[in-house]
């Protein structure tokens, strides 16, 4: 390559968050470095750059996908939906607000990640059971809560978005949420599930059945 040669940039244009956006990048541009560099969404994480520890995830097109693999160029047309874009009008999804409740969280880092896991496991079962839940998440890991915690927030997000569902079915307007506060006390421990895994778990557009 000649010193001083420009790199070319390509067009890209998604709905993010539900604005319609258009970015100008280099082919090689990861979907995560546009996010954060680019668009000032920091709320993704970087943990494992390989697609494996689930801290980068979002939504593209409703599927789970490591944003750390996929290229942005890739995303062109399509609808993506970051951490920042799950709560609205001011209320906090209620995956958030159970992680908030139940003490899914300590540092933060990989928390991002295993919301917007959270709630592609209840779009896709609105109803899952414990070990449900433990096999949809076992890409997302942590290291601070030992998982106990992060179970017990997702079960308290069903339960409470199936109660939502059923105030709306029934005419009645759902309540505002409290604000959200820390959870008190310090979150369990438990035994992490076994490390097996699906194909297609976490690289780049991995998608749910």
């Amino acid at each position: 390559m000649t010193q001083g040669a420009t790199q070319p940039s390509v067009t890209v244009r998604f709905r993010l968050n539900g604005e319609d956006r258009v970015v100008q990048v280099p082919p090689y541009r990861l979907l995560l470095d546009c996010l954060r560099n680019d668009l000032g969404l920091t709320g993704s994480k970087e943990g494992c750059a390989v697609g494996v520890c689930g801290a980068c995830a979002v939504l593209l097109d409703g599927k789970m996908v490591s944003s750390c693999l996929l290229l942005t160029v890739m995303a062109d047309g399509a609808d993506l939906t970051t951490v920042e874009g799950l709560a609205q009008d001011g209320r906090l999804h209620p995956v958030q607000q159970g992680f908030v409740d139940h003490g899914g969280f300590q540092c933060g880092i990989c928390t991002p990640g295993q919301v917007v896991a959270a709630k592609a496991l209840l779009d896709a079962n609105p109803a899952p059971t414990e070990e449900d839940i433990k096999d949809w998440m076992m890409g997302n890991l942590c290291r601070c809560t030992g998982y106990y915690q992060i179970v017990e927030s997702i079960k308290h997000a069903a339960a409470n978005l199936a109660a939502e569902g059923k105030r709306v079915a029934a005419g009645r307007p759902a309540p505002r949420r409290a604000a959200a506060r820390r959870a008190a006390g310090p979150a369990g421990r438990a035994r992490r599930p076994a490390a097996k895994r699906r194909p297609g778990r976490h690289r780049g557009a991995a998608s749910r059945p």
